[in-house]
This record gives C-alpha cells, structure tokens and sequence, in this order.
C-alpha cells in the first residue's frame, strides 16, 4: 500500500558516516521518514522549496525543462524499496504523442525524485513496508532553527 508524503524539510542528522549528514525528512502516515542525502541535493531542494531560482539551471532544473519540451509530464515520485538501508525510487511520467497516452517509470534516486518533485510540485508516495522500516515518530526529530543554516548553504 502508497501513502501520500510531504517533504517536511531538510537539516542535517547523525549517520554512520557521522553528524552533519543532510537529511530529507518525509512525512508520510504520522511517521518521519530521514532520507539521508548529499549536500548538493540537500542544496537543490532547499532552492526549490524557497522557490529561488539558481544563477544557473541545475541538473534539476535541466531535467524538467527537457521532460516539457518534450512533451512529456512528471506525474508522481514514489520511495518504493528500502534494502541495506539504501532507499529506492521511481519517477512516474506521462508523455502525449499523437493523441495517445504513453506512461514511464524511470528508476531514480530518492534524492533526485524528491528534489524534482519539489519542482513539478507532484505527489511523493512512500509504500507501507517502507514506512514500516525507516519511520519514526515526529518526536524524535527536533526540527528547530534554519535548515539552511544547518546546512551551511
């Protein structure tokens, strides 16, 4: 079973590299689920979340200018797997050709998936099992101060 997610924010957390690790945190079901993520993704969801734009399209930005010109639309971005504690994603897309419907799934990484769809302001499902294994609840998490402080961005 999917359920509907929001992007609660982004901030740094504690992973086995260590702290300081950004971190993508998910709300989906009344749980939290932290996504750990580079801090170039971290950076690009934080512009798309503030709606300011980069001096320069990132590769964010690229993708969902191409995915338009080519007629084609991101329909939704599901966090669809959780193995080795690596999270997994796909992107749903539609494209319209000659008045025919064509649906995509694209493999993505979470990251990337979220970070588009902060852009494209698309749904993000999570699947239960996934829920189930990564969530925790909201008190957990002190999401206090600026994130892109935290971050350094």
């Amino acid at each position: 079973m999917e359920h509907d997610a929001t992007v609660e924010g982004v901030g740094v957390g504690v992973s086995e590299e260590g702290g300081g690790t950004p971190v993508v945190l998910l709300r989906a079901r009344e749980e939290i689920v932290p996504i750990f993520v580079s801090k170039d993704q971290a950076q690009s969801m934080q512009l798309a979340m503030a709606g300011e734009p980069f001096e320069r399209p990132l590769t964010h930005d690229l993708l969902v200018e191409m995915v338009t010109e080519f007629g084609a639309a991101i329909d939704r971005v599901r966090i669809d797997d959780l193995a080795d504690g690596t999270f997994y994603g796909k992107i749903d897309a539609e494209q319209y050709t000659d008045d025919r419907r064509k649906d995509m799934v694209f493999d993505a990484r979470p990251s990337d998936a979220i970070a588009i769809s902060l852009r494209v302001d698309c749904p993000v499902v999570v699947t239960g099992d996934v829920i189930d294994e990564a969530g925790r609840p909201p008190e957990q998490f002190d999401q206090g101060g600026s994130d892109s402080e935290d971050l350094g961005l």
